[in-house]
């Protein structure tokens, strides 16, 4: 229980994945990784993995789900060597009252509709559910476009930065592969980094035929693997960049109640068109965390309370220009297993979108990029506001090239990171915006670092 308790206590620097393998051996690939944190399926549980995944200081979670012997599940994991549960669902609030009077550790990932933002005790904040990253593709071979006019991406980028703005925990989320799909490692990469650039973690999942491969020792698989670990790693070694904050002068105020916990809404459609976006939950709306923004988008006037809407008053008081949702319209909130926006209120949503589109076009928000219509971006900057982190994520299945970004503010130098271990100093120059950077060339992953 001692290594248990001290594993736990290793829980905010916990990389996860889920692991379909029982055999301790297994763990050979796990050393390779900083993945140090596996879910187990309750076929895979197994007194000696468990026990030699302890002794390197692999934290193991048995995966349970809602039914009657819950509890009984939870005990007997522990009673093999875990080092807690994962309640993969949702449950019955008796089970977790009882796992916390069995001092049994035990991370939560609900459905969306059900996690617990707030929840203090919390070791992380998670959800099982999520959209698989990557273009959408129409039945024709098109690619979907969004009200934008750029490619429609899936992502859980939106989502995912409101519940950082919400959290100082862990966020973890533990979507799968899509069923009977074999996924290139493009696929996987992309996964990684829509998780990552917001500072969450996806838990990485394998499909069926890639895992097999890999326990096999395919060839291929395994040097699949090593470039999922070489990002992996990337992000491990620069996690300082989680505690940064959005970069920008466009603040959204959304909640829970105004579709925050969807993919597809407000921010996302900012996201897609490359336009610095800063969520402000409403429990967080204060003069203090408006105090650097020039625009904000309140997407439900009618969830906010009379503080709150004292706030927003102060802000347009203070020369803010201020755009709400159309009258009396108001977010639904999201049902049980709803993670994106019905057709009907998609179509609403496009309403505000384009008011949105009308007051951020042509304007720099933080950073304007160029050449990145297949892309997503995050931009982040440091206390003191002398360093910039723009994060780039390529979703398609070829490098992008010719990139352009102009940031606000001067900077005198730029570095472009990637996770094959390269870093290129990239020529600053002078714009009418502030400085600009030209990128030759992202396969799936970069990162410019200004100051």
């Amino acid at each position: 229980m001692l290594v248990a308790f001290l594993l736990m206590a290793a829980a905010p620097d916990w990389v996860p994945a889920r692991w379909q393998s029982s055999d301790p051996k297994s763990l050979e690939l796990i050393a390779q990784t900083p993945i140090n944190c596996l879910l187990v399926e309750r076929g895979n549980w197994a007194a000696a993995f468990n026990k030699r995944a302890a002794d390197r200081g692999i934290a193991t979670l048995g995966v349970v789900r809602p039914g009657s012997d819950a509890v009984e599940q939870a005990r007997q994991a522990v009673s093999m060597g875990m080092t807690g549960v994962v309640l993969e669902g949702d449950f019955d609030p008796k089970v977790r009252i009882a796992l916390g009077d069995s001092k049994i550790v035990a991370v939560e990932l609900p459905s969306r509709s059900r996690m617990r933002l707030g929840d203090q005790a919390a070791s992380v904040i998670g959800t099982y559910q999520g959209v698989w990253p990557g273009v959408e593709i129409e039945a024709g071979g098109a690619a979907k476009s969004a009200p934008s006019g750029a490619p429609w991406i899936d992502t859980n980028t939106g989502f995912l930065r409101f519940v950082r703005a919400y959290t100082t925990k862990p966020v973890w989320i533990a979507n799968t592969p899509p069923e009977k799909m074999v996924i290139p490692v493009q696929r996987y990469l992309q996964a990684i980094a829509d998780a990552e650039i917001t500072g969450a973690h996806w838990v990485l999942a394998l499909d069926d035929d890639f895992n097999r491969r890999l326990l096999e020792g395919d060839a291929k698989a395994l040097a699949d693997w090593k470039r999922m670990s070489a990002e992996l790693k990337f992000y491990q070694l620069h996690k300082d960049w989680r505690a940064l904050r959005p970069h920008s002068n466009l603040a959204l105020v959304e909640d829970v109640g105004s579709g925050a916990l969807l993919s597809g809404g407000v921010l996302d459609m900012i996201a897609v068109k490359h336009t610095p976006v800063r969520p402000v939950p409403n429990p967080m709306l204060s003069d203090q965390t408006m105090k650097d923004a020039k625009l904000a988008v309140d997407v439900d006037p009618s969830s906010l309370d009379p503080g709150q809407k004292e706030v927003l008053k102060n802000f347009t008081r203070g020369g803010g220009t201020l755009l709400s949702g159309p009258p009396g319209w108001k977010f639904p909130m999201p049902k049980d297993g709803d993670i994106t926006l019905g057709k009907d209120d998609f179509a609403k949503l496009d309403e505000i979108w384009k008011e949105v589109n009308g007051m951020t076009d042509h304007k720099n928000m933080g950073a304007r990029l160029f050449n990145v219509s297949s892309m997503l971006s995050n931009l982040l900057e440091s206390p003191d506001g002398k360093q910039l982190i723009l994060h780039l994520v390529n979703y398609t299945d070829f490098p992008i090239e010719s990139i352009t970004a102009h940031v606000l503010g001067t900077f005198k130098h730029a570095r472009l990171l990637a996770p094959d271990g390269s870093s290129k100093e990239l020529p600053v120059y002078a714009v009418e915006e502030g400085t600009g950077v030209d990128i030759d060339k992202v396969n799936v992953v970069a990162t410019v670092v200004l100051d």
